[in-house]
């Protein structure tokens, strides 16, 4: 059926066909038909600049679907890399605080090697002052086994007091030399994970200025092509109203009459006369369930075959909409009409009038969808006619 085409691209190329049995009409009926040519050559060069862009079109949405999974990944990258930044600044932050302890243990220890080097200075002056006697002379001057024994462990206690303080002293100028490595090793981390760091956020400027180069491309593609098939359309509509204007001029001051009956080759008759501009079949990625034949608005349509008008009424995009019920299951359907010439529940012979072709409902133009429908399913007229 010619239906529910208000927007499709391809609603378009169903009026250049409309168009072109529009005209011929037009020719016959008026006596300017070279001007209905000159519209129809307009209109032709228009439909192929349109097609030319819907062409276009197509290969621009294969490219913009790769360009949508390169910004998908481009995304995910992004992602990463900010994950990335956010663990090294917490590395970052952890060094730094590492470093700040570190540097207060060094104060702290540096305090405590200053007081212990002076304990040692003040010890070894009183030794060099007192002028101490060595061991064995300590020992010979005692005087009995107790105070022998007293003496030796004076003397121990000393040596023991002093070799603590020479041992704290070495132990606080290691510990100091082993923090400023640390420290220092400190520093060149916090210096590793800052050039990361400078690194990862070039990474992540570069993408995303990668991102919204892509992002503008797509835009300025869609924006192009969308202007061209906006303005196409436009001038194409313009020119289907000035075909509809001549058709309706040359239809108000020329009576229509029904016109010889045409037959068909199973007993059936045709509805009206005029050439054929869409079979039935596939078209435009859908199932078109009918023909559409092109005759001028107001022509007369008869009824193919006899039968009961089992419906007469607007019907969504067929517009004035009138099928006859011919038995055995098997009914003739007819759309677009701009008026009615019977009505529900009248029997019809074949050849009566039952309406007048017009553009009612979905279409560009005038002419008769016409339908053969079995048990309700749409055949090929084609083949009764």
């Amino acid at each position: 059926m010619s239906t529910d085409k208000r927007t499709s691209p391809s609603a378009r190329a169903a009026a250049l066909s409309l168009a072109g049995g529009l005209l011929l009409a037009l020719a016959l009926l008026a006596p300017h038909g070279a001007a209905g040519q000159d519209l129809q050559s307009e209109l032709d060069s228009k439909q192929a600049q349109l097609n030319e862009e819907r062409e276009k079109e197509g290969v621009l949405s294969s490219e913009l679907a790769h360009w949508n999974d390169r910004v998908d990944q481009l995304a995910g990258e992004v992602a990463v890399l900010r994950n990335r930044e956010a663990i090294v600044q917490a590395e970052l932050d952890r060094v730094k605080t590492q470093l700040r302890r570190e540097k207060d243990r060094l104060e702290w220890l540096k305090h405590q090697l200053t007081r212990s080097l002076n304990v040692l200075r003040r010890r070894l002056l009183s030794i060099y002052r007192s002028d101490e006697p060595d061991v064995l002379t300590v020992m010979l001057e005692a005087d009995g086994f107790e105070d022998l024994v007293s003496r030796y462990e004076y003397l121990r206690r000393i040596e023991e007091q002093d070799a603590d303080i020479v041992g704290r002293v070495r132990g606080l100028r290691n510990e100091s030399r082993d923090t400023v490595e640390r420290i220092e090793a400190a520093r060149d981390e916090i210096a590793s994970r800052k050039a990361e760091l400078v690194r990862t956020r070039v990474q992540l400027e570069a993408r995303e200025a990668e991102l919204a180069a892509v992002r503008d491309r797509k835009a300025a593609a869609l924006d192009e092509v969308h202007s061209d098939i906006e303005r196409l359309e436009g001038d194409i509509s313009d020119i289907q109203g000035q075909i509809q204007a001549q058709i309706s001029a040359a239809s108000s001051t020329t009576p229509l009459p029904a016109g010889p009956i045409q037959g068909g080759s199973s007993g059936w008759i045709w509805p009206v006369n005029g050439p054929v501009t869409s079979p039935y079949g596939p078209r435009w990625g859908r199932m078109h369930e009918g023909l559409d034949i092109a005759v001028p608005a107001g022509t007369p349509i008869r009824a193919a075959n006899s039968g009961k008008v089992i419906l007469a009424a607007p019907t969504s995009g067929y517009g004035n909409y009138t099928c006859i019920d011919h038995g055995g299951g098997l009914s003739s359907c007819y759309a677009h009409q701009s008026s009615y010439a019977t009505s529900v529940g009248a029997t019809v012979s074949q050849g009566d009038v039952i309406g007048y072709v017009g553009c009612t409902g979905s279409c560009f133009g005038d002419h008769l969808h016409f339908e053969i429908r079995v048990n309700g399913a749409a055949v090929d007229p084609l083949g009764y006619l």
